[in-house]
């Protein structure tokens, strides 16, 4: 994909960033519910522009909460924080203001996004910055994304040689403001728009005829991803009660909600396959491409990782449940 690549997808995408992004609330605006059923609705039309959408909202959320450039109508913005080990952006401040050097992954719509939040290094602490991602000191580098589920997320790696750049809050704000967590639930919204939209292919067959352990198959996923959605309706109304966080329960929230939606994601995944066998993954191409798209999506999580991250949090509180 290649900038002004003009997929169906991309297509949707500048659609919704030009006329229907503005209308999803802010995290813990009053209306967070209706925020994530909005990136769920879109992540269960397709995984990638669910993806790439929740992106921009976050983004929109990061500039709202730490301020930043104004965003305008009709741009697409990405969010690039990952910091592995290698490689390494670095931001410097000249006499002229800051600039990026280096490279940065994992930029999901490195060829689409016209300008995307990135966080880079300034000394030993991590600074994000708004970046405006089609000056020509900024380009995609081909062939780093060669993934076959979310190939369409066109999440490469990006060069950056000098490019200009606006510091958005101060260094270690981006991780440490109460947003951060009320953000990494919108991707569990994600994660379970998705299960929908793989779950709707065991629904169509049972309701044409199926045998009763595609039907029990059914029930545990309606069972699973009934508890992801009453976790993801729970958790918006305490962050609407408490949208700064000062109880402090806001990184064990969304830890457990993303467990849940997290798991409930892997079982549709895993039974909607037992139940109808290769047949729609082989013949049916839309859903076999959700299901790779989901299987790599969901992989945003750490798993164990974050489970002990999350089982080290509850051990410090005296009565968790």
């Amino acid at each position: 994909m290649d900038r002004g690549a003009d997929s169906p997808v991309v297509r949707r995408l500048r659609q919704w960033a030009r006329d229907e992004a503005s209308d999803l609330p802010l995290p813990g605006s009053g209306y967070t519910d209706t925020r994530w059923q909005m990136l769920a609705s879109l992540s269960r039309e397709d995984t990638i522009l669910g993806r790439l959408a929740e992106a921009h909202a976050d983004a929109l959320a990061v500039l709202a909460e730490l301020g930043g450039p104004t965003p305008r109508r009709g741009q697409i913005w990405g969010v690039w924080a990952a910091e592995p080990p290698t490689p390494v952006l670095e931001a410097a401040q000249t006499s002229n203001g800051w600039t990026l050097t280096g490279v940065k992954p994992w930029c999901s719509g490195a060829n689409v996004c016209t300008d995307a939040l990135v966080t880079a290094r300034v000394g030993d602490r991590s600074r994000m910055f708004a970046v405006d991602v089609t000056q020509d000191l900024c380009a995609p580098i081909p062939h780093t994304w060669h993934a076959v589920g979310m190939a369409e997320s066109d999440s490469g790696h990006v060069r950056f040689e000098g490019a200009r750049a606006h510091p958005v809050g101060e260094p270690g704000a981006y991780i440490d403001r109460p947003g951060f967590w009320h953000g990494a639930i919108g991707v569990a919204s994600c994660w379970f728009g998705s299960a929908c939209a793989v779950a709707d292919t065991l629904h169509a067959a049972a309701r044409s005829g199926a045998d009763p352990h595609a039907h029990a198959h059914l029930g545990a996923v309606a069972a699973a991803l009934g508890a992801a959605s009453s976790a993801l309706t729970t958790a918006a109304a305490e962050i609407d009660s408490d949208p700064t966080d000062s109880d402090g329960r806001g990184r064990t929230r969304a830890r457990i909600v993303r467990a849940i939606v997290e798991s409930a994601a892997t079982e549709c995944l895993d039974r909607v396959g037992r139940a109808l066998g290769a047949a729609p993954l082989c013949a049916d191409h839309q859903h076999a491409r959700r299901v790779a798209d989901l299987t790599v999506y969901l992989r945003q999580s750490h798993a164990e990782k974050d489970l002990a991250a999350l089982g080290e949090d509850i051990a410090e509180e005296k009565n968790p449940w």
